[in-house]
């Protein structure tokens, strides 16, 4: 709509209610309208439905608190059919050219005409529907336990919307194209006057499309969007716990209209492993080590994760529960370090004890049979 066209009409006189007419005045009168000219209550009327959309533009300026003031000062500037200016001596007349002022011609740096000061109120009914973000996706993959602390590539094979194949996106039948909804002329939203403020809001019609199917697509039945299946290969970062939920960004479904595609949510689960755990970043494992073992100390060889074995110091006199750490041999850090194995010493105590380890055991009994160590125990019971 040019400049010219916007000025040139009359809002007031299109709704039939006087200038100074309330917030409330106007929509009454719209909505009375509206109903009145609808297109689906007048199918096939091109003169209903032009007067319908005459409607539209008239209550989308005049019920906006802002455009309803900035439309009155451009009337009031030039007046119904103001864009023709007497000619010499009041005689006749001549077109008059507005193109310096709404380009601000003759100013410095050649900005700051009017059109700066009407902004975005013309071209309105030219406005295209905006892109739309695809949904987010929610999906779950299972991994073993080496798999999680290394990091794994996985395949995932996930079912989302997507723009439909049969209709390519626009959601009418083979042979048919949609049209452009007349309620907000392709913009997919629609400004309602709330007092001061105007909200904007998915035209009900369309559903937020900017378009009406009148032959739907058999398969997305008018939706434009049908159910897509696909596999991507997808890399689980290294480090990862069970019950971690991990953002994919843009791997979702597609977006319309060249919208950017949602994100892909993925809530890992981890298998338990035979000999290992986990505690955050480091590793744990139980080795079992014998009596004279923890009664002498010594070397004790200890199994890693997918690497070599390790070998640490076991002090004289560990008791059972005892913990060692074996640095940098538990999971992997986002920083790319890692954690620690932390290894817990477990005494074995044999069931039956025979010959000459009897012997010993006896006389090892005798000579710290002075040295009880339940005998603190009791004492601190005792004295409490």
């Amino acid at each position: 709509m040019s400049t010219k066209d916007y000025v040139e009409k009359d809002y007031y006189k299109v709704l039939g209610v006087p200038k100074d007419a309330t917030s409330a005045e106007i929509k009454k009168t719209y909505r009375k309208l509206a109903r009145e000219f609808h297109p689906d209550a007048n199918k096939g009327d091109t003169k209903a439905e032009d007067r319908f959309k005459d409607i539209s533009e008239a209550y989308d300026v005049l019920s906006d608190e802002k455009r309803r003031k900035e439309y009155d000062e451009a009337r009031s500037l030039f007046g119904a059919g103001g864009f023709r200016a007497g000619g010499p001596g009041g005689n006749g007349s001549h077109n008059f050219d507005f193109g310096d002022l709404f380009t601000g011609a003759g100013q410095a740096g050649g900005s700051g005409g009017l059109g700066d000061v009407f902004g975005g109120l013309f071209n309105r009914g030219g406005r295209q529907p905006q892109p739309r973000r695809g949904a987010d996706v929610e999906t779950e993959v299972t991994l073993g336990f080496d798999e999680a602390v290394d990091g794994a590539t996985v395949p995932l094979r996930m079912t989302s919307q997507a723009a439909c194949r049969v209709c390519s996106g626009t959601g009418a039948k083979a042979g048919t194209t949609p049209r452009v909804c007349p309620t907000c002329v392709g913009a997919g939203t629609v400004s309602r006057g709330q007092g001061a403020f105007a909200l904007s809001e998915p035209c009900r019609d369309c559903k937020g499309r900017g378009m009406i199917v009148d032959d739907p697509c058999t398969v997305c039945h008018g939706s434009g969007r049908a159910s897509s299946a696909r596999t991507m290969q997808v890399r689980i970062p290294a480090g990862v716990q069970d019950g971690q939920r991990i953002r994919l960004k843009g791997k979702g479904a597609q977006g319309e209209r060249g919208g950017q595609p949602g994100d892909l949510y993925v809530t890992v689960h981890v298998d338990a492993h035979p000999v290992f755990g986990r505690r955050g970043d480091n590793l744990t494992v139980t080795v079992p080590v014998t009596f004279p073992e923890a009664a002498l100390g010594g070397t004790i060889e200890v199994p890693t994760l997918g690497g070599p074995p390790v070998k640490l110091k076991l002090p004289a006199g560990s008791a059972n529960g005892l913990t060692l750490r074996a640095r940098g041999k538990g999971a992997t850090r986002k920083d790319g370090t890692r954690g620690d194995l932390l290894v817990t010493v477990e005494v074995v105590v044999p069931k039956l004890v025979t010959g000459d380890a009897l012997t010993a055991l006896e006389q090892y009994r005798e000579a710290t049979a002075s040295d009880d160590p339940r005998a603190a125990l009791f004492r601190a019971a005792e004295g409490a």
